[in-house]
């Protein structure tokens, strides 16, 4: 199923998930720069690789520095081709307005970057001894998902099922579609463990943490205000006094 849009509209411009976006895309095309070897060099450092924390003699030997911890937060930023960048992108366009209504910008962006760095820890704790890189937005997105689950489980959303070469479209309820793939996450993570020493592709154990940290966080960044209607104007209009 891929999600084409939701059924709730934002009530301000979601600035700060367009800022994501952007930063997403400029580092990718960034990457485009790249010669292969160097872009390669270039996920090791700035990726998450378990086995550099685990194994720091392994990393000292093939030139990782060990005690640096930015690629949790680095790692968020990249990504490894077009189809892995649109798809996370296309997920945090649909998905992460609504919930920035709900928290504002700057409480949304802090969210955002916890979850992923949760999302990461969770991927080297369930895979200790990887030695490849993992990269990509998607356990930061999975926390926004996570988020929505909670707060707009009866919001409809509009997904396309290819069915014999032609396109279904259908909605579903938000709880049933981010239900179906939070379980999704959670099996072919459980699946992934029968390879533990090297884990490429997707990072299932990521999702699914950074799924089940906005579930839990995202009451800490709302907007203390947001339920009580006669205040929930947007924070555009607060800023400009309207």
């Amino acid at each position: 199923m891929f999600p084409i849009r939701d059924t709730i509209p934002s009530r301000c411009p979601p600035v700060a998930n367009w800022m994501l976006i952007l930063a997403n895309c400029l580092l990718f095309l960034f990457e485009l720069t790249l010669p292969e070897p160097v872009l390669q060099r270039f996920f090791y450092m700035f990726g998450i690789v378990p086995a550099r924390y685990t194994h720091p003699e392994w990393a000292i030997w093939v030139g990782l520095p060990v005690d640096d911890y930015w690629p949790f937060l680095t790692s968020m930023f990249l990504h490894a081709g077009w189809v892995h960048l649109i798809s996370n992108m296309w997920t945090l366009w649909i998905f992460g307005d609504n919930v920035e209504d709900r928290m504002g910008p700057l409480r949304y962006v802090l969210f955002y970057l916890l979850c992923g760095i949760i999302a990461g820890v969770v991927h080297w704790w369930m895979h200790p001894d990887s030695t490849l890189p993992t990269v990509g937005a998607s356990g930061a997105i999975a926390g926004v998902l996570g988020a929505y689950f909670v707060m707009f489980p009866l919001a409809r959303v509009i997904v396309m099922v290819p069915v014999l070469f032609l396109p279904l479209f259908f909605e579903l309820p938000a709880l049933t579609y981010l239900g179906i793939w939070a379980l999704s996450q959670l099996f072919s993570g459980t699946l992934s463990l029968l390879t533990p020493e090297q884990v490429g592709g997707i990072a299932w154990w990521a999702h699914a943490g950074g799924f089940v940290a906005g579930m839990l966080l995202h009451p800490l960044f709302l907007r203390r205000d947001y339920r009580r209607p006669e205040r929930d104007e947007c924070w555009i209009e607060r800023a400009w006094g309207g």
